[in-house]
């Protein structure tokens, strides 16, 4: 019995030295962590399983069986992170530089599938040069199986992708269809097709970080949710991003103790005085959302992409709510394609995982032009007001300003089914702005008149009275309530405490025909 525990020991020892202490250290020497190391920070101390410690490569081929690494270059298992269980594959890029392997994809469709059973999360650790060429279709299939386990669990159980090295090919496909992507800057990068590629077929110039790095994947292609500094920064971030979310579509999300001693100190005060006088001046739209939800509260998600919205995490009393809201500070708060796409995506993944939406609302229309229209506006614009559409969640929207055209409807209107919608006295709701409506409607008035622009500031003014006002919406129902801006957190307190135990479904289906 010694000795075969004794084998056992050594064969583990092996396991954990993956490729071999050189290459550990020239993972070290690039500023990153190794796969165990990763695993070791994310998870809570001890509570790590691991899965498949023992398993080695299949192929005999190309002189790979000469090389026998335990793990084959993956490693996976399950913990606890702040006690809730999660499952976790590591790719070690110390064994054949993380390449995907039949054996490397059966240990993580054995978590995924683990996963699945349990309802638990699964968050994949990426370091992998792409598919082990030397394994040929089998690695492909062995992709391929990995996407399939993606799609059935999409929308089932949180999936999370943190990149903290090269993921190029039909590698970067499986992220892609997790629900949030984490980069490293300078050490990570995805991309389809590296520099030569491009350079071959397109002669451009290009470094691998100017193609797929953090920076460009979260500022241009929004391919990232997050672009961390460091990979202890990513894990936590993945750590934080966890304690808004449940376990799996089943549940509702954790929450944190708040208690309401004292009512009056929920006002705020300050909200009083945040909208500028004039209506075309910009304010920020994190000032008022800092206001009304529970002190640093807010992780912001694709915080450097399509900036003119902003979506993230927050908490009211303890309550995870997810928040999209129109940024007039930047393009002044135009939805456009890529704001349409960012935010469609995010009201998608709080409606799957039951986390109540909160919009903010100062829109002044979607943004024109030739660039937009030929791009697919009309088709990416219609992916959000299906998406709001869609979620049976509680929603609650607040119309700090403007709210006009068909901008008004797509964000979390009264006709599309939200369950709460509030306006401060600042709101400005119509099909249009004040002044080119005054310029159709009384367009041979003003041009009969001797001062032109005198009678079209008059009629302007009448038109802001007579339509571009919360109070006629509130008569016609479509706003339950002109709010004071101080009393917004209070209200919002109140109504997703009413909403906490709705019950809403869509009509029995296969499944919906979103514009993609």
């Amino acid at each position: 019995m010694q000795d075969k525990l004794k084998t056992l020991e050594q064969k583990q020892q092996e396991a954990l030295l993956g490729g071999g202490q050189k290459r550990i250290e020239a993972q070290h020497k690039k500023g990153k962590l190794t796969a165990r190391e990763r695993i070791h920070f994310l998870l809570d101390e001890g509570s790590f399983q691991e899965i498949g410690m023992l398993v080695t490569h299949r192929s005999t081929e190309f002189g790979l069986d000469k090389e026998k690494y335990l793990g084959d270059g993956v490693v996976t298992g399950y913990g606890t992170i702040n006690g809730r269980l999660v499952y976790v594959f590591s790719q070690d890029f110390t064994v054949f530089g993380g390449s995907l392997s039949e054996a490397h994809a059966e240990k993580i469709c054995k978590i995924m599938d683990l996963a699945m059973k349990t309802g638990a999360p699964v968050i994949g650790l990426n370091d992998s040069g792409g598919a082990r060429i030397q394994e040929g279709v089998v690695s492909l299939a062995g992709y391929a199986d990995i996407f399939y386990r993606n799609v059935k669990a999409s929308g089932v159980i949180p999936q999370i992708s943190c990149i903290m090295g090269p993921c190029a090919g039909g590698a970067v496909y499986s992220p892609a269809m997790t629900d949030f992507i984490l980069m490293v800057e300078h050490t990570s990068y995805m991309f389809v097709t590296g520099p030569n590629v491009v350079k071959t077929v397109t002669h451009e110039n290009v470094t691998a970080e100017e193609l797929g790095g953090a920076h460009t994947h979260a500022t241009k292609s929004g391919v990232t949710h997050f672009a961390c500094a460091n990979e202890i920064e990513a894990i936590n971030t993945i750590k934080k991003l966890l304690s808004y979310i449940p376990q799996n579509c089943e549940e509702k999300p954790p929450r944190m103790p708040y208690e309401i001693t004292d009512w009056t100190k929920e006002l705020r005060p300050a909200l009083n005085s945040i909208i500028p006088p004039s209506s075309s001046q910009p304010y920020d739209m994190h000032e008022v959302i800092q206001q009304v939800i529970d002190e640093d509260s807010f992780l912001e998600v694709h915080k450097e992409f399509a900036e003119n919205i902003i979506c993230g995490f927050a908490r009211i009393v303890g309550r995870s709510v997810g928040i999209i809201a129109n940024q007039p500070a930047v393009l002044a708060g135009v939805l456009d394609i890529h704001s349409s796409i960012k935010a469609a995506r995010f009201v998608r993944f709080c409606d799957a995982f039951n986390i109540p939406l909160l919009v903010f609302e100062d829109v002044p229309g979607f943004l024109p032009g030739t660039d937009q229209e030929w791009n697919g506006i009309i088709t990416n614009g219609a992916k959000l007001l299906f998406a709001f559409a869609e979620s049976t969640v509680p929603r609650v929207t607040v119309i700090t300003r403007k709210a006009y055209g068909g901008a008004y409807d797509v964000m979390n209107s009264k006709h599309i089914g939200a369950d709460i919608n509030y306006a401060w006295p600042t709101a400005e709701i119509a099909v249009m702005g004040a002044k080119g409506a005054a310029e159709i409607i009384f367009k041979d008035e003003i041009n009969a008149a001797e001062d032109k622009e005198a009678k079209w500031k008059e009629k302007e003014a009448e038109y802001n009275e007579l339509f571009a006002n919360p109070y006629k919406a509130a008569e016609r129902g479509y706003i339950d309530e002109v709010i004071k801006p101080e009393e917004t957190r209070i209200k919002l307190i109140r109504a997703f405490e009413m909403l906490e135990n709705k019950v809403d479904s869509m009509p029995k289906k296969k499944h919906d025909n979103i514009p993609l």
